[in-house]
């Protein structure tokens, strides 16, 4: 092997550890947030009162390391639009329906539906000719997809099921898969990952601060302890590793392989509210966990064969 061969395999190597890295990270926060939503539940807490509040800490979080690192923001009418689509499609919308869902569905279930986005983000890929057909990745989408649907049928056979809230909570992952393509396809040219994410998570807080002024909605805070602040400090400090990761992860990886946060985050996330939180495993659990990880599985082998391909 040539020197200049053995210098292309190591950086190739790198360039794979480095998302890879960052999807293990950023999966475990994402799973670790569906839990901190079921605790802020069982604290009389709304879900929109601590969503906005978490943002905001963790948009302030980030603005403030992206001001030491003298890289805020660009606002201009292009990165205004970005900050706004991203901020509803994988934030503000996506979230508050997932968090709104937990007290109803279970964060264990909203874990599990998060693991669509790679099936959905893969397939709008292909539309959008962003990928290139590959039977392997499509093996892996349509096994993911059983594994999916193989859940969603034992949760709407349950004897309580709530047929509303798991509908709505399934939108999440739509919202999610249309955010990580728009968020390629439209990213601002020559603007780092540490600048659009405070920006973004800003657009967030904004839009959701507006819901909170509509009539039937608040944004107050039980205010009798000190637990539900605590719980919101916890989950912003969350938040802002979680969409940091988020934007290094899409630069580096691109949509597909953005999308598998949700996969990583269900390992994290229905092991806990299990073990930890005393929810009863979802009906269908292993098999749909067999068909979803198989997917994943051929998703990214099919993945690493194209890459040798792009780089050769």
């Amino acid at each position: 092997m040539s020197l200049s061969d053995m210098s292309s395999s190591r950086s190739h190597s790198r360039a794979w550890l480095a998302p890879l890295i960052y999807l293990l990270c950023g999966g475990a926060l994402l799973g670790l947030s569906t839990n901190l939503a079921k605790l802020a539940g069982e604290m009389q807490l709304s879900a929109l009162a601590f969503l906005f509040w978490s943002i905001s800490g963790a948009s302030l979080i980030l603005f403030v390391l992206a001001a030491l690192r003298r890289n805020l923001p660009p606002i201009n009418v292009r990165t205004i639009e970005y900050y706004a689509i991203s901020a509803f499609l994988g934030v503000a919308g996506a979230n508050l329906l997932f968090f709104s869902a937990i007290p109803h569905v279970g964060a264990g279930f909203v874990a599990l539906i998060i693991t669509l986005p790679p099936l959905l983000t893969y397939v709008g890929a292909l539309t959008l000719n962003m990928e290139r057909f590959q039977m392997m990745r499509a093996a892996g989408v349509i096994s993911a997809l059983a594994g999916a649907v193989t859940l969603a049928f034992h949760k709407f056979s349950a004897p309580d099921a709530d047929y509303l809230w798991i509908l709505l909570a399934l939108i999440g992952p739509v919202l999610l898969a249309i955010g990580n393509l728009y968020r390629t396809l439209r990213w601002p040219e020559g603007v780092s990952s540490d600048a659009l994410a405070p920006g973004m998570l800003i657009a967030a807080a904004i839009i959701l601060f507006s819901v909170g002024l509509l009539p039937s909605f608040s944004l107050s805070v039980p205010a009798e302890s000190s637990l539900p602040f605590l719980l919101i400090g916890v989950q912003a400090v969350v938040f802002a590793g979680q969409f940091l990761l988020l934007f290094l992860l899409q630069k580096s990886g691109g949509p597909v392989f953005l999308s598998l946060l949700g996969s990583v985050g269900a390992v994290v996330g229905v092991p806990v509210a299990i073990l930890l939180q005393g929810e009863t495993a979802p009906e269908g659990l292993l098999l749909g966990t067999l068909f979803i990880g198989a997917g994943i599985a051929l998703l990214n082998i099919g993945k690493a064969k194209q890459a040798p391909t792009k780089t050769a």
